[in-house]
């Protein structure tokens, strides 16, 4: 019984995604080719795989059956044929997508992209922006490496801890809070700035305030943390913002860091990625270069992952 291989990386798609068109999404290809290779599924199996229930796709219970081992052969399959290949960096032609939030971009993304290109000049990068909303592209494989303040939760992916920031207040140089002592009730009494990609006037310095009895105004939230730079170097108003992540936006506006009087957790930085990557040596390498590049401005020491 001949059988074409890719079947199962496409099976694997299908059974993780349930539907045709996810599958497809996954794989870049369209939904018409994905509906064909799960027909030629169907055909070699002998069993539908996915049946219509309403508007969804659920698995048959041969699907299920065999869902885990298909996983597993796929990914034994790439061990197999990737573990001893070597990238030839002055050859290698691909596209690799980051994302990263603006201002870890702004700090870490000219080294990164220097570097790369340096290295490996067929590359291209792509810088792809947070989105508003939680998305999948890291597990479709249209992302191939994002940052994050919290380990992930999916057992699929993988991470590396990078290191740890700090909150500071960042003000316009010759704002009346930097002429004395920051003391937390001059600080709540300021105007303040939040940073949110959905608009909240509320963040977790409210929290810890509201645990003294303080509250402070929030008089507008910014999209990103440039925005928010921009805003309070042209007002009176200040941002809590990361220390290490801005600190080469806050040089370029002149802006102060002043202390923040509140405490608050230091923020972890997790360097993210799928499974699927984990030994393509391109991937490897450009997750070295990325790595290199962010912890170069994370000067806290790196604590156990």
């Amino acid at each position: 019984m001949q059988l074409d291989l890719n079947l199962l990386t496409a099976l694997d798609a299908l059974l993780e995604e349930g539907s045709v068109g996810g599958a497809a999404a996954r794989l870049h290809v369209t939904a018409p080719a994905m509906s064909r290779t799960l027909g030629r599924i169907r055909h070699a199996t002998g069993d539908p795989i996915l049946v219509r229930t309403g508007r969804t796709m659920v698995p048959t219970a041969h699907a299920q059956a065999i869902r885990a081992e298909v996983h597993a052969l796929v990914h034994r399959a790439r061990d197999v044929l990737s573990r001893q290949q070597e990238v030839d960096l002055a050859t290698l032609e691909r596209v690799f997508s980051v994302r990263w939030h603006d201002t870890l971009a702004t700090a870490c993304g000219p080294a990164l992209v220097a570097a790369v290109h340096h290295r490996a000049p067929g590359v291209r990068l792509r810088l792809v922006a947070e989105s508003s909303s939680d998305t999948p592209e890291l597990r479709r494989g249209e992302v191939d490496l994002e940052s994050s303040s919290t380990k992930p939760a999916t057992p699929d992916s993988r991470h590396r801890f990078i290191g740890q920031d700090r909150l500071v207040v960042a003000a316009r140089r010759g704002h009346p809070l930097a002429g004395q002592p920051l003391t937390i009730e001059r600080y709540a009494e300021a105007e303040h700035i939040t940073v949110s990609r959905r608009g909240r006037l509320r963040d977790p310095v409210d929290d810890a305030l509201g645990a003294l009895g303080l509250e402070r105004r929030v008089v507008t939230a910014a999209p990103t943390g440039a925005t928010a730079l921009h805003i309070a170097a042209g007002t009176d108003l200040v941002v809590a913002v990361p220390e290490a992540v801005t600190r080469s936006a806050r040089e370029s506006l002149d802006l102060l860091a002043l202390p923040l009087p509140v405490e608050m957790p230091p923020i972890p930085l997790y360097l993210v990625w799928h499974q699927r990557y984990d030994n393509d040596p391109a991937h490897v390498w450009l997750r070295d270069q990325v790595c290199a590049a962010m912890r170069a401005v994370f000067p806290l020491p790196i604590a156990p992952e």
